[in-house]
């Protein structure tokens, strides 16, 4: 998502509520009539351990094995399920999701996800949901070595794709 620009963050923070029928009552937006477009989205979390736990993880020495292997076939697995998660999130056809890990600061993970699709809808809870699947995988991997480990901060980076266009967060 590196080719994106910022925009305002609070761009389509005034548009009317698209889930809700005159009535108010929750139901799937009609996306039909909606262009089928590149999409783009990615988000990003962190999961906080102690630091050489989160040495531990990297290397791939912890007791349940592999965390950061299981933790990006989980995202990714998560990703592909959202609309079974999420109650009016469309399917989409994605084209891939990357799931990828790194030091931040003395003791926590980012974990970051990139899902993309050409689809008539965006992609953004693809996005944010293998970065929560990968979060509570990373847990579940250390939480035997680990107790007081936390996850924190999900949030989407950025979006392409669609009417709306480019919107990346402003750090």
């Amino acid at each position: 998502m590196s080719d994106t620009t910022e925009s305002d963050q609070s761009a389509g923070s005034n548009e009317e509520l698209t889930h809700l029928d005159a009535h108010g009552r929750a139901h799937m937006v009609d996306v039909g009539a909606k262009a089928v477009t590149e999409r783009v989205a990615e988000a990003r979390g962190r999961v906080v351990l102690d630091a050489s736990i989160r040495e531990r993880l990297f290397a791939g020495e912890l007791p349940k094995g592999e965390g950061l292997a299981v933790a990006r076939i989980a995202g990714i697995q998560a990703a592909k399920e959202t609309p079974r998660l999420i109650p009016l999130c469309h399917s989409v056809a994605l084209t891939s999701v990357e799931v990828a890990f790194s030091r931040a600061g003395e003791d926590a993970v980012e974990v970051r996800a990139v899902a993309r699709c050409r689809d008539r809808t965006g992609v953004e809870m693809e996005a944010l949901t293998a970065v929560s699947v990968a979060a509570l995988t990373i847990y579940d991997m250390c939480k035997a070595v680990c107790r007081g480990a936390s996850i924190e901060r999900i949030e989407l980076v950025g979006k392409s794709g669609g009417r709306s266009g480019v919107w990346r967060r402003k750090d």
